[in-house]
Order: C-alpha cells, then sequence, then structure tokens
C-alpha cells in the first residue's frame, strides 16, 4: 500500500512540475489569458486545483503516519519488545535467548515484523554480549526454515564473508582444486559489507566464474564445473541487508557469524572460519546443535577459511558426528610480508602455473588438505595434506 501511494505522489509531482513549466512558458511569451484557448485554460486551473486538493490528502496521510508510528504502542507492548528486554535489562536482570527465543525472534526479523531501532538495539546488545550457543542456533535454524530451496548433492558448503586486505584470498584456489578433481563445492558470501577488502565475489568474476542467482543455476554450475558460487543477497535479500549496517552501526553484527552456518543446500560437510578465537568453539558447538555431521572452524587469515602458515592452526571440528580439536603447526620460521597490493593478474598467473608464490601455494594446500579431512576423504591430517599437494599438483592436467 505504501509502495503504491508513493507511486501515485511521484506520478502527481510530475504532473505538477508539467504544469508549472506551462505556466512559466506562458509568463515568458507575454500570452495574455485572453490568448489562451478556453480549454486549455480551463484545463490549467482544473489541474491546479486537482494538485492542491492532492497536496493537502498527503498533508494529511503523513500526519496519519506519523501520529501513528508516535502513538500505537503507548497503550500496549510491541511483540518484539520481549527480546530486546530479556538482553538489556541490566548487569543482573539481562540473560541470554533460549534456543525457542531465539528462534522467534529472529523469524519476527526475517519477516520485517521489527522496528529499526528495535533492530539496531538488539543487535548491538547481542555484540556486546557475544551470542551464545542456543542463540545462534535459534538464529540459523529460523533462516533455514524460511529458504526457498532444495537439498542438492553437495560435498562441501564453504562460506567466505570477511574479505581479504592484506594476502591474496588463496582459500578460492584450494576450493577451485578440489572442484576441479571431482569434489561438488557451493560456496556462498556477501561483498561490499567492509571498505578496503577484496571479496570472492570480484575475484571469481576476474576468473571468469559465474555468480549464481537462484537454485537452478547452482544445480547447472555443480554439473559443468562442480562449484557454485551465491550471493547472501539471493540466499536471503533481508540477511544482505542487515550485514551491509556494517558501515552504519561501526561494528560486526551476529549475522556475520550466523550466516557462516546457513548450509542452505544442505551440504555433507561445511567450513567456518572466525577472525576472533572466542568464537571457534561457539561456531563448532552450532554446528553440531545443528545437526551438522562433518564440519570444521578456524580462525582463518584475514577471517577467512584460510590455513595462515605463519602460525599453528587450531581446528574445532566434528568427525562423523563427534566433536574433535586439532592444531596444525607453524610451517615458517618468520611472519611473511604482506602484499603491497593485491594484484589479480598475479593471483590468476599462479592459478594457470605461471607464476609461483611460495606463502600462496602453501596456504593453498593446507587449506585443501584440511577440507578433506572433513570431507571424510582422508583418513588422516597427515594424508590430507600429502593428497593435497599432489591435488594441487595436478590442476592443470
Amino acid at each position: 500500500m505504501l509502495m503504491i501511494f508513493q507511486v501515485d505522489v511521484m506520478v502527481r509531482l510530475h504532473q505538477f512540475t508539467r504544469l508549472i513549466r506551462s505556466i512559466i512558458s506562458l509568463v515568458m511569451f507575454n500570452i495574455s489569458p485572453k490568448q489562451i484557448k478556453p480549454n486549455l485554460s480551463q484545463r490549467l486551473l482544473l489541474n491546479i486545483a486537482n494538485f492542491m486538493s492532492y497536496y493537502f490528502l498527503v498533508i494529511d496521510h503523513i500526519r496519519i503516519i506519523m501520529n501513528t508510528k508516535r502513538n500505537i504502542y503507548k497503550t500496549a507492548e510491541h511483540p518484539f519488545a520481549q527480546y530486546v528486554r530479556i538482553l538489556g535489562k541490566g548487569k543482573t536482570g539481562s540473560r541470554s535467548l533460549s534456543y525457542e527465543e531465539a528462534y522467534q525472534a529472529f523469524s519476527m526479523i526475517l519477516k520485517d515484523e521489527v522496528l529499526d531501532v528495535q533492530l539496531g538495539a538488539f543487535l548491538m546488545l547481542l555484540r556486546v554480549k557475544e551470542e551464545s550457543v542456543d542463540e545462534l542456533a535459534g538464529f540459523v535454524q529460523a533462516t533455514r526454515d524460511q529458504l526457498n530451496f532444495e537439498s542438492l548433492d553437495v560435498d562441501l558448503d564453504w562460506s567466505s564473508y570477511a574479505g581479504k586486505r592484506k594476502h591474496y584470498p588463496w582459500f578460492i584456489l584450494a576450493a577451485l582444486t578440489l572442484a576441479h578433481h571431482g569434489y561438488k563445492i557451493v560456496m556462498h558470501g556477501a561483498s561490499g559489507h567492509t571498505i578496503n577488502r577484496v571479496y570472492t565475489e570480484q575475484v571469481l568474476e576476474y576468473l571468469g566464474y559465474p555468480i549464481c542467482h537462484n537454485q537452478q543455476e547452482v544445480k547447472q554450475q555443480l554439473e559443468q564445473h562442480h562449484f557454485a558460487y551465491l550471493p547472501l543477497e539471493t540466499i536471503s535479500p533481508i540477511l544482505s541487508d542487515l550485514i551491509s549496517l556494517r558501515n552504519v552501526m561501526g561494528l560486526r553484527s551476529p549475522i556475520h557469524t550466523l550466516a557462516r552456518l546457513i548450509n542452505p543446500f544442505n551440504a555433507k560437510a561445511t567450513l567456518q572460519a572466525i577472525f576472533h578465537p572466542a568464537y571457534r568453539s561457539s561456531h563448532q558447538q552450532t554446528a553440531f546443535r545443528l545437526g551438522y555431521k562433518n564440519s570444521a572452524v578456524i580462525k582463518g587469515e584475514g577471517g577467512e577459511f584460510e590455513r595462515n602458515p605463519d602460525a599453528k592452526t587450531l581446528i574445532c571440528g566434528i568427525k562423523n558426528g563427534e566433536l574433535y580439536e586439532h592444531e596444525l603447526p607453524k610451517l615458517t620460521p618468520d611472519r611473511s610480508p604482506i602484499e603491497e597490493e593485491l594484484d589479480l593478474a598475479v593471483f590468476k598467473a599462479v592459478w594457470l602455473g605461471e607464476q609461483t608464490h611460495e606463502y600462496g601455494e602453501m596456504a593453498v594446500i593446507e587449506t585443501m588438505g584440511i577440507a578433506l579431512y572433513t570431507m571424510d576423504a582422508v583418513n588422516s591430517y597427515g594424508e590430507a595434506m600429502t593428497k593435497a599437494k599432489e591435488l594441487w599438483e595436478s590442476r592443470l592436467s
């Protein structure tokens, strides 16, 4: 209804603009009222009268909207207020949401049943408190229950929501190498929510890989290339809008966390990366609570699922329904230099075998090894790294 009203206002304004132009033309050419044809004069007067009556109608409508927004909750509480109150009732009175409360609260957000001021308060209270496993699981399940996707034959769900700033996105080459060797991978992510980063979507387009915009395109890409990338905007436009609030709020919100856990096509295994180590266990526990049988969470380079050879890497995983932890050792004696510029031509040259990159190729192989173990394609991490090296070296065959 509001959209129709807005369109009608635009049409009326356009008509009024034409009317004013006509009057100005008459004045400029010194045309007296006697020289105006009777039907034109009547039409001008009628249009002026119509517009003025419509103007007052618009003013009345705006007044009604403002009064409604101001007064509607003076005598009755908004249904979403209870969830803000639970989180924000002070040091001793506040608590985390239960799974059921989190599910209901996020269902309301996804259905656009929440006021903007409530949404901002809710997301920032969660950010300050740090979301619990029950909250995350409730949010993710509410999202999954409102998706319009069918389950597909996918080996690995790979989330990519951080973007890269210091190093190339070597994890993309790990995923593409696995796909080249027949593993079916769906990657999903969001672009542009944090300034000065290179995002997966633009890198894939540079390499010549299409971006999918519906499930049919995902199926086609999996059949043809064993790899498909789907933007968050396609998965859930509302979540895409919420994650874009990063530059409005000045902070990341729980959306950055839950989006990584969506697994829209029910892949057999999932990969999630975190930037802050404290989130590693909550991701693992949430995946377990959601019933995911094979999963891996790491503190990835730049927040993406990419093994950093310059540091030890603790993997918090799920293997055939069982929780586990495994630490991979540091591989380099000193910290590798960051890139002065992320020149995608250099990145593509490494992919095509036209150039080498010691740090990058280590990151690709190690990341691929974690993915292979998570997919249950090997029995140990040692075997995983050996196989990953073989796959990388044979990627051009």
